[in-house]
């Protein structure tokens, strides 16, 4: 334990008494006033502006605009403190700058003190606090007289911006009602410039093709074999000699076919359109050119069914020249070289030689059924969905139709006349 001695002691008090009267903290004493009334004034209060970012030096002569709230009676009804109306200055008498003054801080309330030093009393008057704003008064398009109408103008454009501003649901609709008008009524008077490129607009269109010629130019360039399409007759419309060629036609041999036919054996081919159709079109003697056709047909979805993937996005690749004699066997060269360029260029299928391959196949197979086709064999050799296979069949001028026969759905191609061809589509009448 520590020495007694050692411990805190105390600190000794100071024995000066201290004087219990306060210092005075001012030299001087204040004087004493005493406020007499607060004044509440009936008409627009006094304004406590501020202008922040510039100062109003010369004297301007404001007008004063006041909007009373809508539900002020009910309030008073209810027994509530009514709501002060709100207020709004706006001053145009200066050259090229209009003053807009607008109520700030609107939940407190501020007054003015008048202080009279002879009679020592305080009037004390409710005021208003505003910040005011200034705006670069936009150029006025140059009038002819720049007298009164000029004024009158300037004044309505402000009376409507104020009305926009502080008017009631009423004052504002009628505001957009007459902006309105008046954007209508601009549109009816148009000047020389407007007038001659509406003339020119219609001069153009007046000489721009006319939907009939428009159908005429897509025609002639759809991708569809050569047809006469002013034949009175269906069979006169294509014409085999005149798609392949008589020279092309004629180098296509079929007596092979003929001695299976007649010695009743089986001919294996890798389409089922035309394995269905050897023994029927090939027991007719008298119709060679139909078996050629058929045929010819055979070794163009061979060409088809054996293509490959192109380097180019949608495109195809058929197969090499030895390849394709291998694959076409027994078909003479001449006969190749004409299915490889018709449907190809330098081994390249692109969409137009697709299309023209699809519709050349519709033709021959509506020639070899006479004119009214089964699709789902054809379907099942191109490999092409049904909305596929029956555009193609109505690129070429028929009509598809279903037709349901023990139970089985048969979708039908006829080509028949007059011929029926997609039409251009038109937009959406307005």
């Amino acid at each position: 334990m520590g020495d007694p001695s050692e411990k805190k002691r105390r600190r000794a008090e100071d024995d000066t008494p201290k004087s219990k009267k306060k210092k005075s903290e001012g030299a001087g004493a204040a004087m004493e006033f005493s406020i007499t009334k607060v004044h509440t004034p009936q008409v627009s209060p006094p304004v406590v502006a501020i202008t922040p970012g510039f100062l109003l030096r010369d004297k301007h002569a404001f007008d004063v605009y006041e909007k009373v709230p809508q539900q002020a009676n009910k309030r008073r009804k209810s027994g509530g403190i009514p709501q002060a109306p709100e207020m709004a200055l706006h001053s145009s008498t200066h050259v090229s700058i209009d003053y807009t003054a607008r109520e700030t801080e609107q939940m407190l309330n501020h007054y003015l003190a008048i202080v009279d030093p002879k009679t020592k009393e305080i009037e004390i008057i409710s005021a208003k606090k505003m910040m005011v704003r200034h705006k670069v008064r936009a150029q006025q398009e140059e009038r002819k007289e720049p007298g009164e109408e000029s004024a009158a103008q300037t004044n309505y454009e402000r009376r409507t911006a104020l009305g926009e501003e502080f008017g009631t649901r009423k004052a504002k609709k009628a505001l957009k009602s007459v902006a309105d008008n008046a954007i209508m009524a601009s549109t009816d008077n148009l000047g020389q410039a407007e007038n001659t490129m509406l003339q020119n607009v219609k001069e153009v269109f007046a000489t721009s093709a006319t939907k009939e010629e428009l159908q005429a130019a897509v025609d002639q360039v759809r991708p569809v074999p050569k047809g006469n399409y002013n034949a009175e007759h269906i069979q006169d419309v294509y014409i085999p000699r005149e798609i392949i060629g008589s020279e092309i036609l004629n180098a296509v041999p079929v007596m092979d076919w003929q001695e299976a036919v007649r010695n009743n054996e089986a001919v294996n081919v890798p389409s089922r359109f035309v394995a269905h159709r050897i023994a029927r079109v090939a027991a007719n003697k008298e119709d060679k050119e139909r078996l050629q056709v058929l045929r010819y047909l055979l070794w163009v979805i061979i060409l088809w069914v054996t293509t490959g993937k192109g380097r180019e996005r949608g495109t195809k690749t058929i197969a090499k020249r030895d390849k394709l004699r291998e694959l076409l066997s027994p078909a003479p060269e001449v006969v190749i070289e004409n299915i490889r360029r018709k449907f190809s260029d330098n081994g390249v299928m692109r969409k137009e030689h697709m299309e023209l391959l699809m519709t050349h196949c519709c033709v021959f197979a509506s020639i070899i059924d006479n004119f009214e086709v089964n699709m789902n064999d054809l379907r099942e050799d191109l490999k092409l969905e049904q909305k596929q296979l029956a555009q193609y069949f109505m690129e070429v001028g028929a009509r598809v139709k279903q037709s349901k026969a023990g139970g089985v759905m048969k979708h039908i191609a006829k080509l028949q006349l007059p011929l029926v061809f997609p039409r251009i589509r038109s937009g959406a009448r307005r």
